[in-house]
């Protein structure tokens, strides 16, 4: 992990009326838990899996990377399966997380003020187990994650759908992410995407 950069800040502007989060890479540093799980279950099968693959699928839940990694290397990997013993094994590992501070320091500061809320490709077991462990839980009343039914980053509908349960229309809306999926699906939705890569460091 790149170390963050205090020269760098995150800004809200005046006109924003409701904040968006991703929370693997934005608001926690899971994102090695989540690698090492990976490695762990594909190693379980005597695979392998590079780490650009994941990096460059970052942000998209478990079960359609499986699928694309079929596709890329020839595989006929068990996605259900696969994914449950991948998903097993990060939640084992997400009481480590910690948060991301200069994206967990705007979340508290606008507590209150606007209303806010997590919005993640992961399943609702790891993001909720993830905000306890960061301490961030009772910040966001509204979570969206894999396991709702809608459409993964890139596209909008998992955003559009946060912007309807706060209240708030897309326009109003500012996105903080860490991956480019998912700054394509803020940017489709109609709202401010930012990266938060500058400021937390990337993979």
């Amino acid at each position: 992990m790149i170390a963050n950069d205090p020269a760098r800040v995150l800004e809200v502007p005046p006109w924003v009326r409701g904040l968006i989060f991703d929370c693997d890479g934005t608001l926690a540093d899971t994102l090695p838990a989540h690698y090492a799980a990976w490695q762990e279950t594909f190693a379980a099968l005597g695979l392998e899996c590079p780490l650009e693959f994941l990096i460059r699928h970052n942000g998209k839940p478990t079960a359609p990377i499986v699928a694309l990694y079929n596709v890329e290397f020839g595989r006929h990997i068990d996605v259900a399966w696969f994914t449950a013993d991948k998903e097993r094994r990060t939640l084992a590992r997400l009481w480590q997380a910690r948060p991301m501070e200069p994206v967990a320091a705007l979340a508290r500061r606008y507590q209150g003020r606007i209303p806010m809320a997590v919005v993640s490709g992961s399943n609702r077991a790891n993001v909720e187990r993830t905000l306890r462990a960061i301490r961030l839980c009772e910040l966001f009343p509204t979570v969206l994650t894999a396991d709702d039914g809608l459409p993964p980053k890139p596209a909008p509908d998992l955003f559009l759908e946060a912007a309807r349960r706060i209240g708030v229309e897309p326009r109003y809306c500012q996105v903080f992410e860490d991956a480019d999926a998912g700054l394509e699906a803020a940017r489709r939705a109609g709202m401010l995407a930012t990266d938060v890569r500058p400021v937390v460091g990337g993979y």
